[in-house]
């Protein structure tokens, strides 16, 4: 059954304004570093925030591009702006310029909040012409103060400084449907597109996952692997435990596996969001002896790409701390299926969460409405849910194909078991005709990991005299041994059908990855 939500909504007061009106804003919302912000004060800083951004000429429904690294600031960015009545666009600090850009002239936002070295990137490419009114925070260090005034080129644009001149404001009254946050595609078949989400989407999803399937509590500290900028993250370590008074960690340094170890620790979080290529670095780390303190968690999530069985298990033996291995999507907001406490299948995604429903149709269905695939059979997912977008920006073509009114056809393959377990089978726009025979890479890919010297592989198809062939790039433990190619290919032929094996092997000491953190198969040599 689907929550009741009020006609008038706004996600400031959902997850910030309310714990304020629960009594709970005596209780520390953000951890950074040493320093500590309680509700109340995060609270205080949102409301200066929209003054701020009015100030500089912000009205209801423009966006407004963070450009920020996990720091405290994010928080007043994103409340401030919702609470103003305006749409969040996020976007990763460490982008290059020229991508930053394109977003900005995608979609033409009023306000950009970035740090300081980001803001000169842009200030710098943008010339005489100025795109988007500035608002501007240090570059802090997790230890540093990330409120310090800045000081310089951008003195004028301090972020800090004009919340200290603002009064505080009030939340601009908006309705259920008005929009609320634009989230990103990750770009996995194409140029990243903005899916756009209205505040239902956001306090929908929060109850029937986080709250109904997840179980967030207002002890629990949370940690992530991925950064704020990203939807998977701005939920888990931001708005879910928001919505239930928890806490939140923050650090700005990239997310290895020590870092991670570190904060889990610092801050003893119960908490973390993570996703399989860390899960497979902590082992490495703590194998190689560091002896990882991992003691205060009490759950784990998984998501953003398989997780290979053979990396579940080996976990499982070090660290008895579940993992609910999910799946969900920007055109979706959050996750919709996904494993959960006391019900966790290995290998599978679990089953789908209460108040969506799930259909697995096949390839060329042209509507939610076609014949479902017999259980156990491969088909695309189909997901309805009230967390649906409205579709995508300036892309009207590609949001016919995707979204079918209360329906999204997600492009991913699944299979669904009798007991209505969903198991992926990787992206329907990533098969291969292989030898007249269709390949999944992710199938060869899973199968590669359960090597014991092989840390994580990705498998692409290339052309080979006019014909598809297969190349699986490979990470491995050690140096690979002569022969140790010919050793994997028949690895797969003996637990695979034989015309799945990679046709050429290449060992590589780290995957590339895209700003999700996901491998960025497009960035594999293909000649």
């Amino acid at each position: 059954m689907s929550p009741s939500l009020p006609d008038s909504l706004n996600l400031a007061e959902y997850f910030l304004f309310d714990r304020i009106a629960e009594g709970r804003g005596g209780r520390v919302a953000i951890r950074f570093g040493d320093r500590r912000w309680t509700y109340a004060e995060v609270a205080d800083r949102s409301r200066r925030a929209m003054t701020a951004l009015r100030d500089r000429g912000l009205r209801p429904e423009e966006r407004v591009y963070i450009v920020l690294p996990d720091t405290p600031p994010f928080a007043w960015a994103f409340f401030g702006t919702l609470g103003a009545g305006a749409v969040v666009t996020m976007g990763n600090p460490l982008t290059k310029t020229e991508a930053l850009d394109d977003v900005i002239d995608y979609v033409r936002p009023q306000v950009v909040i970035t740090t300081a070295s980001v803001a000169a990137r842009l200030a710098d490419a943008w010339g005489d012409t100025q795109k988007a009114e500035l608002l501007v925070v240090p570059d802090a260090a997790t230890f540093d103060d990330p409120e310090a005034a800045v000081e310089g080129r951008f003195a004028a644009d301090c972020f800090a400084t004009a919340l200290a001149k603002a009064t505080p404001g009030e939340v601009t009254v908006t309705g259920r449907d008005a929009p609320a946050i634009w989230l990103f595609t990750s770009g996995s078949t194409g140029r990243p597109k903005a899916a756009m989400h209205t505040h239902r989407d956001f306090a929908f999803n929060t109850e029937v996952y986080a709250k109904g399937t997840i179980g967030y509590r207002e002890d629990d500290i949370c940690v992530s692997v991925p950064r704020l900028f990203f939807g998977y993250a701005t939920g888990t370590n931001l708005m879910f435990p928001f919505a239930v008074g928890a806490s939140c960690g923050l650090f700005v340094e990239k997310p290895t596996a020590e870092r991670i170890a570190w904060a889990v620790d610092h801050y003893r979080a119960t908490a973390l969001t993570n996703v399989p290529t860390l899960m497979s670095r902590l082992l490495e780390a703590d194998a190689a002896g560091d002896a990882l303190d991992l003691s205060s968690l009490k759950w784990t999530l998984s998501a953003g790409e398989a997780l290979p069985p053979a990396l579940l298990e080996r976990w499982m033996k070090r660290w008895p701390v579940p993992v609910y291995d999910g799946i969900g999507s920007a055109e979706m907001f959050h996750i919709y299926v996904t494993n959960r406490p006391g019900d966790v299948k290995p290998g599978s995604l679990g089953r789908v969460v209460d108040g969506y429903e799930a259909r697995v149709l096949p390839a060329d269905a042209e509507g939610p409405g076609a014949a479902p695939v017999a259980p156990g059979e491969d088909g695309v997912l189909w997901i309805r849910g009230d967390s649906v977008a409205m579709g995508y920006w300036l892309d009207r073509d590609k949001s016919w194909k995707t979204f079918h009114g209360h329906w999204c056809r997600t492009g991913d393959l699944f299979r669904v078991d009798e007991e209505g377990y969903f198991w992926f089978r990787g992206r329907a726009d990533d098969l291969l005709k292989v030898s007249g025979q269709w390949v999944s890479p992710l199938e060869i890919e899973h199968c590669l990991a359960e090597h014991p010297d092989v840390v994580e592989a990705a498998v692409i198809g290339v052309q080979r005299d006019g014909l598809m062939s297969t190349r699986a790039f490979v990470e491995t433990r050690g140096p690979a041994a002569a022969g140790f190619a010919a050793t994997l290919q028949d690895w797969v032929k003996t637990r695979l059908a034989r015309y799945k094996y990679p046709r050429e092997v290449v060992f590589v000491e780290r995957l590339p990855r895209n700003d999700r953190g996901k491998v960025d198969k497009k960035r594999l040599p293909r000649d």
